[in-house]
């Protein structure tokens, strides 16, 4: 069960001594269709997180669109997937934990790309390497998306690649999914 709302109160079962969390919702089509499909459960996973807006599928296309034709301009082989990560490196978010970046510090040897996530390098001392750990695109807020895009369009303009008109971007990375 999924929706828009806000928490309206909580309140203790004294008999039980178990809690109840009570959550407006913001439409009651969007919750009575997903209730009558788990109210008869033994136990949920329940998560709550803040709302935000998503980026548009749009947004996300365009960039694979104009990072592959970044990848297109090299002067060596490059694939899109490479420019994605230099793009991620170059104008990414580092993904956090309790608000720190998370980085790891491993030996010299280790091949981080065998390592699940996206790193990148902060420092080595030669014997052993650190690495933060960068957010994957597909992770991004509003702002982050918009200032991953601005980046990817900076260095296709470098490269005499053609990019959309600044009012097409812009209205492009107002439209949201729902």
């Amino acid at each position: 069960m999924e929706f828009t709302g806000k928490v309206a109160g909580i309140t203790m079962d004294f008999a039980t001594g178990k809690y109840n969390i009570a959550f407006q919702a913001d439409s009651i089509d969007e919750v009575s269709r997903q209730y009558d499909s788990i109210k008869d459960l033994d136990k949920l996973v329940i998560t709550a997180k803040k709302w935000r807006k998503k980026r548009s599928l749009d947004a996300n296309a365009y960039a694979w669109v104009l990072m592959s034709k970044i990848a297109d301009a090299q002067e060596f082989p490059t694939t899109k997937e490479e420019i994605y990560e230099k793009m991620l490196k170059d104008y990414g978010v580092l993904e956090e934990a309790d608000g720190v970046p998370i980085t790891v510090t491993v030996k010299a040897c280790v091949d981080m790309s065998r390592i699940t996530g996206h790193w990148m390098p902060i420092r080595s001392n030669g014997t052993f390497n650190a690495y933060a750990m960068i957010k994957g695109s597909s992770e991004y807020d509003t702002k982050e998306m918009s200032h991953f895009i601005d980046g990817i369009v900076a260095e296709a303009k470098e490269l005499g690649i053609e990019t959309l008109p600044p009012d097409e971007l812009e209205s492009m990375m107002k439209a949201w999914k729902p």
